[in-house]
């Protein structure tokens, strides 16, 4: 039986790329089997370029483009593909395995954790899907892909057909950490001419919220996606400011970490 009693809804609005990354990988430290489960929500400025964590920056990024342009990159603690973050509402939620439903296998937690955001699409009165069921291209699924957006994976979602956002996921010792993104305008663009290797006839491919007639506010948004949220897990979110030692420890490894090239661009120092 999992505890819906309430999760802790953390609203950050907009940081860094450092700030954001530092701030999820302490929530996630500071959590442990007494915790209230977390959902937060942030979005990104100024604009960043986030690596998966197992990606060499110098392979797959022009490191000189993105100096030129004054593009931050940091790493982030889950696998998978370059990200560009900009114009996006990122949520990231932290629990352990008893605080939701039960699953069989981490693909199976995949999809019940990415329930919402299915649901939050098709309250925006968008066709949404799941990679699995809405793959009608023939499209390999699971394929690894330098550029987060190129590939499909299983529960990812399509929306007519197109993928809108990316979701990742890291466990520790009975923590689940996923974090993921929502386009709310396309800057494919802008993250492909980061890459050393550029995908081609991606933009027929991807897709955003404005693209598909989505054009509210972000308030907005966020209110559609709290309540797709509840009403897929069964539950309540009370908002909630991190605490002291939280902040602490996001100010620790924001300077330590996140603010440092032998993680950001070598992955060194987890």
């Amino acid at each position: 039986m999992h505890d819906t009693e309430y999760w802790r809804l953390i609203d950050t609005g907009t940081l860094s790329g450092p700030e954001n990354m530092a701030l999820d990988e302490a929530l996630l430290c500071a959590f442990d089997q007494y915790s209230k489960p977390i959902l937060r929500l942030y979005g990104w400025h100024p604009a960043a370029i986030s690596l998966g964590r197992f990606q060499k920056a110098r392979e797959v990024l022009d490191t000189g483009r993105c100096l030129a342009d004054g593009t931050t990159i940091v790493r982030r603690i889950t696998g998978g593909g370059v990200i560009y973050h900009a114009d996006e509402l990122t949520y990231s939620i932290i629990c352990s395995p008893e605080q939701i439903p039960e699953t069989n296998s981490i693909k199976d937690s995949f999809r019940v954790l990415t329930g919402f955001l299915l649901r939050f699409y098709r309250d925006l009165g968008l066709d949404a899907s799941y990679a699995v069921d809405g793959n009608n291209s023939g499209e390999k699924l699971g394929e690894r892909t330098p550029f987060c957006f190129a590939g499909k994976e299983t529960y990812d979602i399509l929306v007519n057909g197109r993928k809108i956002g990316g979701n990742a996921q890291r466990r520790l010792k009975r923590i689940i950490f996923q974090h993921g993104s929502i386009p709310i305008l396309s800057r494919v663009a802008e993250g492909i001419a980061c890459l050393r290797h550029r995908p081609e006839n991606l933009a027929g491919r991807v897709t955003c919220l404005a693209a598909e007639g989505v054009l509210q506010d972000t308030d907005y948004l966020k209110t559609v996606l709290k309540n797709a949220f509840c009403g897929n897990l069964d539950t309540v979110l009370k908002v909630a400011d991190p605490e002291e030692y939280e902040l602490g420890l996001a100010g620790r490894l924001l300077h330590e970490k996140y603010l440092n090239e032998n993680w950001n661009l070598n992955g060194e120092g987890d």
